[in-house]
């Protein structure tokens, strides 16, 4: 339930307010990369997905992309890495 309330959140467009730069600070840039993909990956895949779908469809579809995300942060890094060089 957790994820899917996350993923109404993305109903808006990304933007990197001050607030979140400070909070990433200190973050390793990986970490940093990933979650503006997956930030931009999820806004889009809300709008994509709204235009056909009814939007509390829409919300459980992004959501468990989200847990893929959450999931790929679990993982060693170089599984990460692996996985965006093989541009799947």
């Amino acid at each position: 339930r957790i994820l899917v309330e996350a993923a109404w959140h993305y109903r808006w467009n990304t933007k990197e307010s001050q607030t979140l730069r400070e909070r990433r600070k200190g973050q390793p840039d990986w970490v940093v990369e990933h979650s503006r993909k997956a930030q931009k990956r999820l806004c889009e895949r809300f709008h994509t997905l709204s235009e056909r779908k009814d939007r509390r469809t829409t919300a459980v579809a992004v959501a468990r992309e989200l847990a893929g995300f959450v999931w790929a942060l679990q993982q060693p890094r170089e599984v990460v890495e692996e996985f965006y060089r093989d541009d799947r």
